[in-house]
Parts: structure tokens; sequence; C-alpha cells
């Protein structure tokens, strides 16, 4: 798990952000999220199987994060706890560098597999508080 120095990496050397479990629902968290990553310079990549193949803030929805076919820096998950050990996995298996639990979203055993795998893991933070808590600078 990483402590508020390693997020200010992740975040600082990030370039492209999919964000499972986007909405195209304005009044979702995962809305705002998604823009204000896009304000900040990121490339963020909406996944939702509901609503595959429509375009949200500019960007082709994904069915699941392996139709992406590109390298993922970090995999943002916006599903309950529950749901996210499932999304943690496809994450290993896409060869994405980090995963982030969104606030509320808490998954011991999937944070330690992805650990075990090589990938940083943020849990039960979000990074539109993350970024102007800790100074991150705008990317790209």
């Amino acid at each position: 798990m990483l402590d508020d120095d390693g997020i200010r990496t992740l975040l600082g050397e990030a370039r492209t952000i999919a964000l499972v479990g986007a909405s195209d629902r304005p009044d979702r968290a995962s809305y705002g999220v998604m823009s204000y990553l896009q304000q900040c310079g990121y490339r963020v990549i909406p996944v939702n199987p509901q609503i595959t193949g429509e375009h949200l803030h500019g960007e082709f929805v994904f069915r699941d994060l392996d139709q992406i076919g590109e390298p993922i820096d970090i995999v943002d998950i916006f599903r309950n706890s529950a749901a996210a050990g499932e999304v943690v996995d496809a994450a290993i298996a896409a060869g994405a560098k980090a995963v982030w639990m969104q606030l509320g979203v808490v998954n011991e055993a999937a944070a330690a597999r992805a650990e075990a795998a090589g990938l940083q893991v943020v849990m039960d933070r979000c990074p539109k508080i993350e970024i102007p808590r800790l100074g991150v600078a705008a990317v790209g």
C-alpha cells in the first residue's frame, strides 16, 4: 500500500488511467472524477459494459480492461469492495502498473494479489482529493 510520497510519485508519473465503473450520469462520482482527471492532463479510458461503444468525455467506452490494448498506468476502480477483486485480477492480466480503489472500496485480499504481482496499490482514496492535497502538478 502506497504512502503519501508513493501516491505523489504514482500520480506524477502516470499518464493513462482506465476508469472501471465510469458512468455517463453527471450525478455519479465517477463522472466528475473522470472529467477532473482529464483536466489534470491524464488520458482517462472509461470502462463500463453497460455503455460499451458510447463516448464519455470524448473517450470511447470499453467493455473491459482486456479490450483496451494499450499500456495502462493506473486502473481506478469505481466498483464495490467485493467486485473490486475481479477488477484487480483483470488489471494484473492487462499489465497495469497500479490499481486504485476509490473511497469506501477496501479489498485486502485483492490488494495483496496486486502487490504480489508487482502492482502498486492505493485503497480507500480518491485521486480528485489526493491530487490537490499532495500538490501533484498537472501532467502532459
